[in-house]
């Protein structure tokens, strides 16, 4: 249920404001993680292409957004996070993990500092929690950690490029590279995300349609069909309750491995160390003869075993049907998996 202005209403239920955006022509909202935003304008297809040549922004605007104020707020943050963050240059953008004690992917940073202030968007409804969990770090440290969801909003823009003083800041998606002293557990020549340009941009919540102008507008369909396409995990589609980050080559971008002690750097190092992980992020290329795209969570068959769970699941526009999906580590990389009835060769992006 929504009230007058939009707002989830169900008990229970984070909360979801719907986005001015979805006022424009041809606008059909998502859901799941994605309510309150629009899946697509009409052309799904077609706003990929846009996207990919330059020309379409992505309204993001149900993602949150914390900011972390006080002297000692990237000291702090650095101290409870996976990356490397004291001394950080204004508008230079990170990626950071909050991990359990046990090593589990909890939260997922997308962090940026004007000097001032830390400002991080997180995925959709998780900001009361990383607000929580972040005040209840604090002790005596100078920092004030707020949520400002309901004050700010956030575009996706097909950009490489960091925010510059005088324009609205920006997080740029390092991803594929690798950031600062880490490993890669999927391939660094030949990745597919090589030359990928991503970011996002914080403005106004009420400046919002101001802030697109005059430009395309692509929806969370293709915006995600390109990240499926880029191997670029997500949090809440390629986590669950016992991931950790090698499974998904998550170090590659937001881990530091020779930085202080951190909640579940113990994990980190000895898997790193000493093993492999348990599971492993693998690409599918779905058999795309029918008509309809098996369920996101549908499990992953070899032969009649099940070895894993399809975490992702988009049409692209050049590739056809495409997921990710966790399977086992002693997964047959040349086997031809099942996932719903629906058959899907595997591309390895964590090595076995």
């Amino acid at each position: 249920m929504r009230d007058a202005l939009g707002t989830t209403t169900d008990p229970g239920a984070p909360e979801v404001v719907r986005s001015a955006l979805l006022d424009r022509s041809g606008a059909v909202e998502g859901d799941g993680p994605d309510a309150g935003v629009a899946a697509h304008y009409g052309d799904p297809l077609r706003e990929q292409r846009l996207i990919t040549e330059g020309l379409a922004v992505v309204d993001l605007s149900h993602r949150g957004v914390v900011t972390v104020t006080g002297p000692d707020r990237l000291s702090w943050l650095h101290s409870i996070t996976s990356q490397q963050l004291t001394g950080l240059p204004a508008r230079e953008s990170r990626e950071a993990l909050v991990l359990t004690p046990k090593g589990h992917v909890e939260h997922d940073l997308h962090l940026v500092d004007d000097g001032e202030t830390t400002w991080i968007t997180t995925e959709s409804g998780q900001s009361p929690a990383l607000t929580t969990w972040l005040n209840s770090m604090r002790f005596m440290l100078r920092v004030e950690v707020a949520d400002v969801t309901s004050d700010w909003a956030v575009l996706g823009e097909p950009s490489a490029a960091e925010s510059q003083p005088g324009e609205a800041l920006a997080w740029r998606d390092p991803w594929p590279d690798l950031v600062g002293d880490t490993a890669a557990y999927g391939p660094v020549e030949g990745h597919p995300a090589l030359g990928r340009a991503w970011r996002e941009v914080l403005v106004p919540r009420t400046a919002l349609a101001d802030a697109v102008g005059d430009r395309d507008l692509a929806g969370t369909w293709a915006s995600e069909a390109l990240r499926v396409a880029a191997w670029r995990p997500r949090l809440g589609f390629e986590t669950d309750h016992r991931t950790i980050a090698h499974e998904v080559d998550w170090l590659r971008t937001a881990v530091h491995l020779h930085k202080g002690c951190y909640r579940g750097q113990e994990t980190v190092a000895r898997v790193h160390n000493l093993g492999r992980p348990p599971r492993r992020l693998v690409f599918l290329h779905l058999d795309g003869s029918g008509h309809t795209l098996p369920d996101r969570g549908s499990a992953v068959l070899a032969g009649d075993r099940p070895v894993g769970q399809l975490t992702s699941v988009a049409r692209h526009f050049e590739d056809g049907p495409i997921g990710l999906a966790l399977v086992k580590r002693n997964t047959p990389v040349d086997e031809v998996l099942d996932v719903a009835g629906v058959s899907a060769s595997q591309v390895v992006v964590v090595a076995p």
